[in-house]
């Protein structure tokens, strides 16, 4: 009777212990790059004030990556949880209210900021490169024009041999091999970059309809996700070739060509030559910030040049004390923070560009009313 009575007694106390522990356990998000996010790149929506949720382009995660993990440093009450799953994903994210931020190589469009339900503040985080990286045994300093890369990923040129590339690398011996083109299969900012300059360069051999985040390449080429994604491809195949935001290509020790530049002059990316663009480019700045750095004049500027924009709705559907921390975390980015610009070969933001940005954060409100003073 007794060992009945214990017996009963025990089963009371765990099943109350077991009870207490459901009772207390919470779901929060996992650092970047972990999987809960999901193929889709979805993630949870979080009222926790102190975790920020952004996702978007994946040409600037290695920055905001560095950047992210020094401000939490300093603000230990804050944490970034970015995904790089691509522009165009951040924008369906923003759109659907599932993240607090979204980041896009590419300026939203009028239907998409509609479908944001209100304006969408447009602020630049920092300016890349995009590099055309090659894998191509024994060629070093490969030059391409405009046209070229136009009509590699057109599928007309389909040799490295071909006259075309050979006019260009005169002494260079290249190879009767074919040409492996790899582009983005993701929705892309990189793509708008590099679609925009090839319309712009090389408008007779890249029409406007081919311009975008995600557009159709009739087959030509094969496709990966992310900068990381056509990065991995290229080091893997032979004779390939493909657009990469420049700090992967430095990462990864990537060959790149030297791509002819407005005035003619075949310049490879780098820290410097992305620099001389920009100068070009921040010439004149438009009030709503959506900077186009492409194809600018000048003997060292290198030709495909983008900027990464910070996406912030103006009306803020957030409490205040998140949206303070959001908003400072952001003017952080844009003014202490490109001081880790250069060392990823970034070109950090010019100081009258760092006030632009600031002014504009300053326009965001909750319940309509501005956040920051």
């Amino acid at each position: 009777m007794k060992l009945k009575k214990i017996g009963v007694l025990l089963f009371a106390l765990v099943m109350m212990f077991s009870l207490a522990a459901c009772g207390s356990s919470s779901t929060s998000l996992k650092p970047e790059g972990d999987k809960e996010a999901g193929a889709s790149g979805q993630q949870k929506p979080s009222g926790e004030a102190g975790l920020l949720n952004g996702a978007g382009s994946s040409f600037v995660n290695p920055l905001f990556s560095k950047m992210f993990n020094e401000y939490s440093k300093e603000h230990t009450d804050v944490k970034v949880n970015y995904q790089a799953i691509g522009s165009g994903g951040g924008i369906k994210q923003l759109t659907a209210k599932t993240v607090d931020f979204a980041a896009s190589d590419a300026p939203m469009k009028e239907d998409e900021i509609k479908a944001a339900g209100g304006n969408v503040l447009h602020i630049p985080v920092t300016l890349g490169g995009v590099a055309i990286a090659y894998n191509l045994e024994g060629v070093k300093d490969l030059k391409l024009t405009p046209a070229n890369i136009a009509d590699i990923y057109s599928g007309k040129v389909k040799k490295w041999n071909d006259p075309q590339i050979a006019a260009n690398n005169k002494g260079v011996k290249l190879p009767d091999t074919d040409i492996f083109p790899v582009h983005r299969s993701d929705g892309s900012g990189t793509s708008h970059i590099f679609t925009t300059y090839l319309n712009k360069a090389a408008a007779d051999k890249w029409p406007k309809e081919k311009v975008g985040k995600s557009i159709k390449w009739d087959n030509v080429g094969t496709g990966a996700k992310g900068n990381e994604g056509v990065a991995g491809q290229v080091q893997n195949t032979p004779g390939s070739i493909g657009y990469i935001e420049l700090a992967y290509v430095i990462q990864n020790n990537m060959t790149a060509a030297q791509v002819q530049n407005k005035d003619g002059q075949f310049v490879a990316p780098s820290l410097d030559s992305v620099t001389a663009a920009a100068q070009g480019g921040l010439a004149n700045v438009p009030e709503d910030l959506k900077i186009e750095l492409n194809d600018q004049p000048g003997k060292d500027s290198y030709p495909i040049v983008g900027t990464t924009w910070a996406l912030v709705p103006e009306d803020l559907g957030m409490d205040k004390a998140k949206a303070e921390k959001m908003l400072t975390m952001l003017q952080w980015t844009v003014t202490d923070g490109q001081k880790y610009a250069s060392d990823l070969q970034y070109a950090p933001l010019p100081k009258e560009l760092q006030d632009k940005c600031v002014a504009q954060l300053k326009k965001v409100k909750v319940d309509g009313q501005p956040v920051l003073k």
